[in-house]
């Protein structure tokens, strides 16, 4: 049955039995009983499903990992311990040592800061394109050992938007796979597997979770690339590995399950950067409620937009919402329900005028945190982004004098008159 991504968001990923619980099971435990070891063995043969240890799969993550992936129409999920871990993860799955990217320069600066800084130490290259870059400069980034694509559908905090159509058909032309982080657009609003990407990512910590309550990530495949097409460029995928007794993943697992399946049993295995059953549970409880919630991010952040577009205190705002925003129409293309509740705005005074506004907020919280519930704030110059020179902040679209206020579920009338008694 085919189902509507509201009743997704609630039922998804769980249909209890006659007896069973009707909320997901939190399977709080680190390992499994099996009445022969021979049973067990085909776990780790990966011969047979179930579970054996925490570190790599359990059924609580499981229940709420297939949920995200009917959500996002993906054909398999795997939850991480942060979102963070799910953006290394899912590169990290099929670029190694001598491989090389091409990303979106608009980018999370900690994802920047992965790409630029420590996968460059782990002999990974990144070329870094504008998200606004020609054909002919996408085109020319692109190496024969390059392995994928990574952009944001909503960059964060810059808010520009990906055209995921044209990254996908340059990804595509060249043999490797479109990794898009969806965590601003949330698949209520937008689903970029069905404009071309091959993998999604999330921080799940954002609008999933929606109530800061616990810190998570996802990676969603969507099951369509095709692994053996292209087996010179992914050898980890396409022959055997040792590992696991000569387990060729795409042969064994075909293009719905290798990807997530290799995922799983190499990298989970040796990071063990896997959720806790609870910090999953937390999670689903947030998911039931997303597509209600997303509606009314974006009604605020749409009204805070507007307001703040009219202000003599602001240089410009960002808000692809907003009719004369530099990313309207692909906002419209992409996202035609709205984006997010996030809006950017540039005070006229730079860092001090920033600083200033944020210290007057009496209902929005300076926060390292976006995509809440309750409206926070914050100045990527001088905290999220600090790590990046000034050169690398304007090619992000980040100015010293930036504020990312993130919309949450207040009355927008309450959120705009504190917004104007901060800027005096």
């Amino acid at each position: 049955m085919n189902s509507n991504i509201g009743t997704t968001c609630v039922q998804g990923g769980y249909t209890p039995g006659n007896g069973e619980p009707r909320q997901i099971p939190i399977i709080q435990s680190t390992t499994f009983k099996y009445e022969t070891g021979e049973a067990m063995g085909k776990l780790f043969d990966l011969e047979a499903e179930g579970y054996f240890y925490t570190r790599l799969q359990n059924p609580t993550n499981d229940m709420v990992a297939k949920k995200i992936a009917l959500l996002e129409g993906g054909s398999a999920a795997m939850l991480t311990s942060s979102g963070q871990a799910a953006s290394f993860m899912s590169i990290f799955n099929i670029c190694e040592n001598g491989g090389h990217i091409v990303a979106s320069s608009s980018i999370y600066g900690g994802t920047y800061n992965l790409l630029d800084v420590t996968m460059r130490k782990m002999g990974i290259e990144t070329t870094f394109v504008s998200p606004d870059c020609s054909d002919e400069e996408l085109n020319g980034a692109f190496k024969e050992n390059t392995k994928l694509v990574f952009g944001e559908t909503i960059a964060n905090p810059a808010l520009t938007v990906l055209d995921i159509e044209r990254f996908a058909k340059a990804a595509h032309d060249h043999g490797v796979p479109l990794i898009v982080d969806n965590t601003f657009a949330t698949p209520v609003n937008c689903r970029p597997i069905e404009w071309g990407a091959d993998i999604v990512t999330h921080s799940t910590t954002k609008y999933m979770d929606g109530h800061g309550s616990a810190v998570g990530g996802v990676i969603v495949d969507s099951g369509k690339f095709d692994w053996m097409a292209h087996k010179d460029k992914y050898p980890g995928l396409t022959t055997p590995d040792d590992s696991y007794h000569g387990i060729t993943y795409a042969e064994r697992f075909g293009k719905e399950g290798a990807y997530i399946t290799k995922c799983t049993a190499q990298l989970m295995r040796d990071f063990g950067c896997i959720p806790s059953p609870m910090a999953s549970y937390i999670l689903n409880l947030g998911l039931e409620s997303l597509h209600v919630r997303m509606k009314r991010h974006v009604e605020n952040g749409q009204a805070v937009a507007e307001f703040l577009s009219g202000s003599d205190k602001i240089e410009y705002v960002s808000y692809p919402g907003l009719k004369g925003d530099k990313y309207y129409d692909r906002a419209m293309k992409y996202m035609g329900n709205g984006g997010c509740g996030v809006v950017s705005f540039n005070l006229k005074g730079g860092r001090g005028a920033a600083e200033k506004f944020m210290n007057s907020l009496k209902l929005a919280a300076i926060e390292t945190h976006v995509a809440d519930a309750r409206s926070c704030c914050l100045n990527p110059a001088s905290t999220t982004h600090r790590q990046m020179s000034d050169e690398q902040l304007l090619a992000a679209g980040i100015p010293a004098g930036l504020v990312r206020f993130s919309c949450g579920l207040e009355d927008a009338a309450d959120l705009i008159a504190d917004i104007e008694q901060a800027l005096g």
